[in-house]
């Protein structure tokens, strides 16, 4: 049976649970225990529990593989996830640090990526009206992206957005009510 993700509609009401963990995510020490702790455990707990359980315990994350820029060697990090018509939406927030993350710079190189287990495609989002509509989305799955966004633009960083689309069957994160995709400027 081929791997599927499971379908998070952004326009969906988050939980209760769900804000408040978003919320304890963005004060300073959810972003100590995010950095140090989270962040390093979730692909590991994410691939032993076929991506059942994470860090993220109510936020909807999944495995992105990519292979380092350099090395090729396989890498993996937890990413929290939405999709986007057809198309699954991750941000390269890294918390509104100075850099991107290292799985940013690594898809950039090679866009053949899996994600939660299925084989895809990345495609760096850079219309600015596109942009901004995907974060009007974002900011209601996660509502700290607006936070990382005010320290990423500090340092002068603006945070991508990647769209992951499947490589071999797009019925694989098809929503359900089969809408148009909706493809970047």
């Amino acid at each position: 049976m081929p791997a599927q993700l499971k379908y998070v509609d952004p326009n969906r009401p988050r939980s209760l649970l769900s804000r408040a963990y978003a919320a304890f995510s963005a004060t300073r020490l959810g972003r100590f225990i995010s950095a140090n702790l989270a962040w390093k455990l979730d692909p590991y707990l994410l691939r032993a529990t076929g991506g059942r359980f994470g860090m993220g315990l109510v936020l909807p994350t999944a495995l992105l593989e990519t292979r380092g820029a350099k090395s090729g060697a396989l890498r993996r990090n937890a990413v929290i996830y939405f999709h986007d018509s057809n198309q699954v939406t991750i941000i390269a927030s890294k918390a509104g640090a100075e850099q991107h993350p290292a799985w940013f710079h690594n898809l950039r190189a090679n866009p053949d990526v899996t994600f939660g287990g299925i084989p895809m495609r990345a495609t760096v989002i850079s219309d600015e009206a596109e942009c901004d509509r995907i974060w009007t989305l974002a900011d209601r799955v996660f509502a700290p992206y607006a936070t990382y966004r005010r320290e990423a633009a500090k340092v002068n960083r603006t945070i991508p957005i990647v769209q992951l689309t499947p490589r071999d069957s797009p019925a694989t994160t098809s929503p359900p009510d089969h809408r148009a995709v909706i493809s970047p400027g």
